[in-house]
């Protein structure tokens, strides 16, 4: 028998740990990099604080893997990761990011 929803224990997530989060880092960037080439941006479902810091972290080491200007951008629900914008006065920076909520 299925239980009801609001029985249910909420999912617990266990934090990685500083060396799980470089892999994943450095695993991912490539993937990241590849996308934004290909199609311009990179969508992926980041929900929480802890989900949006890697990805943070992805998107300026892809900035500085492809010598260009990368941002991202949560909601809440999504991370957005994609090339930045040049300015008049120069490029934003590598690996900005900005949160919108």
């Amino acid at each position: 028998m299925t239980h009801p929803l609001s029985t249910q224990p909420a999912p617990r997530h266990t934090p990685l740990s500083a060396e799980e989060m470089a892999r994943g880092e450095a695993n991912f960037a490539p993937l990241v990099a590849q996308e934004l080439v290909a199609n311009g941006r990179f969508r992926v479902s980041a929900d929480t604080q802890e989900m949006v810091e890697p990805f943070q972290a992805v998107a300026r080491r892809v900035g500085e893997m492809l010598q260009r200007p990368v941002v991202s951008y949560a909601n809440g629900r999504y991370i957005v990761i994609a090339f930045g914008q040049e300015e008049a006065s120069g490029l934003i920076g590598r690996g900005a990011h900005a949160s919108q909520e």
